[in-house]
């Protein structure tokens, strides 16, 4: 089984990460693509962080009834913060027939130099890269694992500018799906008063 793996934040999921991995499914060989929710990213400040079951469960909202798009919890047994080097790793001898794709948007793809051990997810993995607004991954330095998607769709939303608009009291509907919007109001996320 070839899988693609998306590793993320999703504070929370949205419309964009759907989108894109739709895309995947659609005009890739993967046979699924798997979300994997960070507890901890190291390159992000944790006081911004929902906390992390609360994340999960927004994937798992957000991918409820669809066989091919999986929420992935690993890196809640991993120890913290989560590198996705040592998250591959444990995927690799866990999961030893699947083949693994490391999906990222070009922001992420670009920073690859001071993720640890970027120069081995490099050579040793296959990274696939979606554009993202602003963000250029085109300067990596070249790897026959790496392959870029300029076709992919490019939603220019963020999950940064949604707790804004919510921390603003304007509404998401349609940046996030239905079951995600009505969850962060029922757990009062985001600096939105719980609903009683």
């Amino acid at each position: 089984m070839k899988v693609g793996l998306l590793f993320g934040s999703f504070n929370p999921v949205h419309l964009g990460h759907l989108a894109v991995v739709r895309y995947w499914l659609n005009e890739t060989d993967l046979n699924q693509v798997w979300l994997v929710v960070s507890p901890q990213n190291p390159h992000k400040p944790v006081e911004e962080l929902a906390p992390p079951q609360e994340r999960l469960r927004m994937v798992e909202l957000a991918t409820q009834g669809d066989p091919w798009v999986r929420p992935s919890a690993v890196e809640f047994q991993l120890p913290r913060p989560s590198y996705t080097i040592q998250t591959l790793g444990h995927l690799r001898q866990a999961y030893p027939h699947y083949a693994f794709v490391l999906l990222l948007g070009s922001d992420a793809a670009a920073s690859l130099p001071t993720w640890k051990e970027g120069d081995r997810l490099l050579r040793e993995w296959p990274l696939w890269v979606y554009p993202r607004k602003g963000a250029d991954a085109e300067q990596l330095p070249p790897s026959p694992h790496l392959r870029f998607f300029p076709e992919a769709p490019r939603i220019d939303l963020s999950a940064t500018q949604i707790r804004q608009y919510l921390r603003q009291g304007r509404s998401i509907r349609y940046w996030v799906p239905s079951a995600v919007e009505a969850y962060i109001y029922a757990r009062g996320l985001y600096g939105t008063r719980p609903l009683t």
